[in-house]
């Protein structure tokens, strides 16, 4: 498990948040630590990027905080987790799109 974000701590700040209708501060600051702790597992060209596809990931996060459903798991950080890679996935293709000339079709034609 990950050192950086109690596990526990974090399913009871959601609990709360959800009960309350907000992001608690307490849950806030650990998503953002999770966002800033994942962003080093990643390699980028230039820190800018980096920034950027924080900023994304931190987006998503506040954005879709309230998906989670505590009657289906209790590992909210291995959705969070999740959610934040994805983010970042999103910031890095709207960086870099793939040009339509280097796509691959494959078709019997």
């Amino acid at each position: 498990m990950a050192q950086y974000v109690n596990p526990k701590a974090l399913y009871e700040q959601i609990i709360a948040s959800k009960q309350r209708g907000s992001l608690t501060p307490g849950a806030l600051e650990m998503l953002d630590k999770m966002v800033r702790e994942i962003s080093k597992i990643f390699k980028y060209k230039m820190e800018e990027d980096r920034e950027d596809c924080m900023a994304f990931a931190m987006e998503d996060v506040v954005k879709y905080w309230d998906r989670f459903d505590p009657t289906k798991s209790n590992n909210a950080f291995a959705f969070y987790t999740q959610m934040i890679k994805n983010g970042y996935a999103k910031g890095w293709r709207r960086l870099y799109p793939i040009k339509s000339s280097l796509k691959v079709s494959i078709s019997k034609e």
